[in-house]
């Protein structure tokens, strides 16, 4: 079947993501199917998804060229699957291949605001992902109100002023709408943060014990969410979700993870991109266009990315390609081939 034919082929109904680039102008929350009955979730109080901020996007994705993007079918269809099952969609791959960007672009396409963005390293722990309590600041203000008040603390100095939530804290708010969240590189983390995050995914809420203590005298706080300017109303010191949201994790590939966590993803593994996906991409964040030098050079690199292991990020094909299209690039320049060849060195080679 030729690459037209593929493109006239009818999208099925219950794809919700297409991978096409463009938003989709119904509302999710119409397209979405009930979630099955073992991940229904009746978070409160609803919350609306804020605003996306279009400069993260365009950061991370370009802006849309004259080369459309293609989308591998099976891939979309596991992407699907795991929107539909509310489940965590777990992305492997060799650096570069467009693991962390895939959450951009379900967020970009079904307009659910700014991804919530969660690196992580080994000093990353679950309670960091949820929230944050500074407790030292709390006592200070206190005692200063204290000072100023006649030795009485007030209640400005409010517990809420000092609980920040965490990217996963944040996206397990009752948003009407799924927020997108990128769990980035997972496989840097501590061995046991894949269990600790087990219990949290499964339930759909976790407890601020800070606030439930007060929940008698004070059973509703406001505290600040991961979203900068944002804020959120937690009941009884408990966060619950309503819309499950799109969890994007990714792995390297560079350990094994705990079947229990496996079991409860669905599981993708994004392959190197071909020429026409490296077409698309170069259009995307170079929109001087792509010339005969340009096309020639994404020829090489695939040619290039295909004979390393595991693969050349996509990235040091664009830093080729800006110097290539800055209008300093000149054929008969002897350093040019000897600075690509620098750019495109594997990672893993050793360096002389």
């Amino acid at each position: 079947m030729s690459s037209g034919q593929e493109a006239a082929s009818p999208v099925p109904p219950w794809w919700i993501y297409r991978g096409t680039g463009e938003q989709r102008t119904e509302d999710i929350a119409e397209l979405l199917p009930p979630p099955p009955p073992w991940r229904a979730f009746d978070g409160e109080p609803v919350l609306p998804v804020p605003p996306a901020k279009d400069a993260g996007f365009a950061r991370r994705l370009g802006r849309p060229g004259p080369v459309p993007m293609r989308s591998d079918p099976q891939q979309v269809e596991l992407i699907n699957a795991a929107i539909c099952l509310r489940r965590p969609l777990l992305v492997t791959g060799a650096p570069g291949t467009g693991k962390s960007s895939l959450a951009y672009r379900i967020a970009q396409e079904l307009r659910l605001g700014p991804v919530l963005y969660w690196p992580i390293s080994t000093r990353s722990s679950l309670g960091n992902g949820l929230y944050e309590y500074d407790a030292i600041g709390r006592v200070q203000a206190a005692s200063a109100l204290a000072a100023v008040r006649d030795g009485n603390p007030a209640s400005a100095a409010d517990v809420g002023d000092f609980v920040r939530l965490g990217p996963l804290g944040t996206a397990l708010l009752a948003y009407e709408k799924p927020r997108v969240l990128l769990i980035d590189e997972l496989d840097k983390s501590d061995i046991d943060l894949p269990n600790d995050l087990l219990a949290v995914l499964e339930e759909g809420e976790y407890f601020i014990p800070e606030l439930a203590r007060l929940a008698s005298r004070t059973p509703e706080v406001r505290v600040f969410t991961h979203d900068l300017g944002e804020s959120a109303v937690v009941r009884s010191g408990v966060v619950r979700c309503r819309a499950f949201p799109i969890i994007v994790i990714t792995s390297n590939g560079e350990r094994q993870f705990p079947p229990a966590f496996l079991r409860r993803c669905i599981r993708l593994d994004l392959p190197n991109p071909d020429v026409e996906q490296l077409a698309g991409i170069v259009a995307a964040h170079l929109p001087r266009g792509v010339g005969t030098a340009a096309a020639e050079l994404i020829e090489a690199f695939a040619e290039r990315s295909a004979a390393a292991e595991p693969g050349l990020p996509v990235d040091q094909l664009l830093n080729a390609l800006y110097l290539v299209t800055s209008g300093n690039y000149d054929a008969h320049d002897e350093s040019w081939p000897r600075l690509v060849d620098a750019l495109w060195r594997q990672l893993s080679a050793p360096v002389d």
